[in-house]
């Protein structure tokens, strides 16, 4: 009876250590080409990778994943574009996102996971297509406006560390240079980003398991980061966004799939 259950647990063992060790193969794949896509378009990075990895981790060790990734990104855009950032121009919308950040991050740790993967799928659908069709609005008064996108911008980025596409939508109407948008969407990420560590940390959020996984598929990310900025000067870039646009919008279906099922 000994044997047995001996043998038995083995093979439990064996079972959970070959699922650990397919999740690492995945989890790295994700992160690698995720940060090539990041490394190529300029952006993208948490808009793919959330769906993906949400379907084989939870949204709760895998949103703060995605939040120290993406510190680590945007020291590296911040520091090449460092002389173009004019935080005058983005200052309310840092203020609206810092504001409502603690809210979206109130909604993580609350919400059913798969509510959070329908609400991570139709998010990531809403905007894919809003980039995607070129959606452009003009604004009467620009400062006003900063402030409902700002917090829609923190709302995403505390919940589903997705605040990119709300700012990204709202600068595209802006006539700045295109070194200028750069700079100021990764000063506007990294500083939002910052903001949200301790909030993460004061809802029990960065966890252990969270820190593991992070070095774990740390290497995904480094490639991708290095590939990604090295194909970026030999891909047309046009092209290329819109395919990674369909392409996100397929994620979003796969997210709301997954918390459907």
């Amino acid at each position: 009876m000994l044997g047995f259950r001996l043998f038995h647990a083995v093979l439990e063992w064996k079972w959970e250590r070959g699922l650990m060790d397919q999740l690492i193969y995945i989890g790295l794949f994700i992160f690698l080409f995720s940060a090539i896509l990041q490394g190529l378009t300029g952006f993208g990075f948490s808009i793919l990778a959330v769906p993906l990895i949400t379907i084989f981790i939870s949204p709760k060790i895998a949103v703060p994943i995605l939040l120290i990734y993406s510190i680590i990104i945007n020291i590296v855009v911040l520091y090449s574009a460092r002389k173009a950032v004019d935080l005058k121009k983005i200052w309310i919308l840092l203020v609206a996102g810092i504001v409502t950040m603690p809210l979206g991050t109130h909604l993580l740790v609350i919400m059913n996971e798969d509510l959070l993967k329908i609400f991570i799928g139709s998010m990531i659908l809403i905007f894919g297509i809003l980039l995607l069709i070129g959606f452009r609005r003009q604004f009467k008064n620009e400062k006003i406006a900063m402030l409902p996108v700002g917090m829609l911008s923190g709302l995403l980025g505390g919940s589903i560390s997705v605040s990119g596409p709300p700012i990204i939508l709202f600068l595209s109407n802006q006539d700045v240079d295109k070194h200028t948008f750069r700079g100021n969407l990764a000063a506007y990420f990294f500083i939002l980003n910052l903001f949200t560590i301790p909030v993460y940390f004061w809802n029990g959020l960065l966890t252990n398991e969270v820190w593991n996984y992070s070095l774990t598929f740390l290497p995904g990310l480094l490639v991708g980061v290095i590939v990604g900025n090295l194909l970026s000067h030999k891909i047309k870039e046009d092209h290329f966004k819109k395919l990674t646009l369909i392409l996100l919008i397929a994620m979003g279906i796969l997210s709301i799939i997954s918390g459907l099922k």
